[in-house]
């Protein structure tokens, strides 16, 4: 069923792909990378390895690369016709690659990033508990997840799911975040509204693991 899913969001976005950054998703998703990047902290002064989950065109991590000039992205996605769009406009070779993967099976060490991100895309995962264990393991410790996503869809209220692009679309409250995150041995650090019902929420990688610091007590 989850395959079956992710192929038909494929397809959809696969379509979108060549008209994705015409207006509307220009301009709202610039208001909301803007609020998001007024809340990230990441080091300025070394090569940070980043990734952003269901990156799409590639919009995020560009804006990522201008604001911290060492930095190293990877983008992750599902659609090989994003990804085209995502290379063909990448102005921070090779600082920032886009590699093809599933967001439950990513394709990357354990430990490899200081910080993820996912900017409406959590939406179309039908397994987000798997999303968020991935993430807790690529996660290095003390590093950042942050997610940003609906928690209400406009006047739709707190549905569950609503069917559209490709198959259903998930929204979750804060606490429904947070259940996940800790499920995944991440921990919450805040939430931030940025836009209507668009929520940041930051979720943090312990530094020293509970049994770590049993081992060595």
């Amino acid at each position: 069923m989850t395959a079956d899913v992710l192929a038909a969001k494929t397809r959809v976005f696969d379509q979108w792909a060549p008209n994705y950054d015409w207006l509307f998703t220009t301009v709202f998703y610039q208001a909301i990378h803007q609020r998001l990047l007024s809340y990230v902290q990441l080091p300025s002064n070394s090569s940070t390895p980043v990734l952003d989950i269901g990156c799409g065109t590639g919009k995020l991590l560009n804006r990522l690369a201008a604001q911290y000039p060492q930095l190293q992205g990877t983008g992750l996605d599902l659609s090989p016709e994003m990804l085209r769009q995502a290379r063909r406009s990448n102005g921070h070779r090779p600082r920032l690659i886009f590699v093809r993967g599933a967001s439950e099976t990513m394709p990357f060490a354990d430990h490899q990033f200081q910080a993820a991100f996912s900017t409406i895309s959590f939406l179309h995962y039908p397994d987000p508990q798997q999303v968020f264990m991935e993430i807790g393991r690529v996660l290095k410790p003390g590093g950042q997840f942050y997610l940003v996503d609906y928690t209400t869809f406009w006047r739709l209220g707190h549905q569950q799911n609503v069917a559209g692009l490709g198959g259903p679309m998930y929204f979750y409250s804060p606490q429904q975040r947070q259940t996940l995150a800790v499920n995944a041995g991440l921990t919450c650090k805040a939430h931030h509204s940025l836009l209507g019902p668009v929520l940041l929420s930051i979720f943090q990688k312990p530094r020293v693991s509970v049994q770590s610091e049993l081992e060595t007590s």
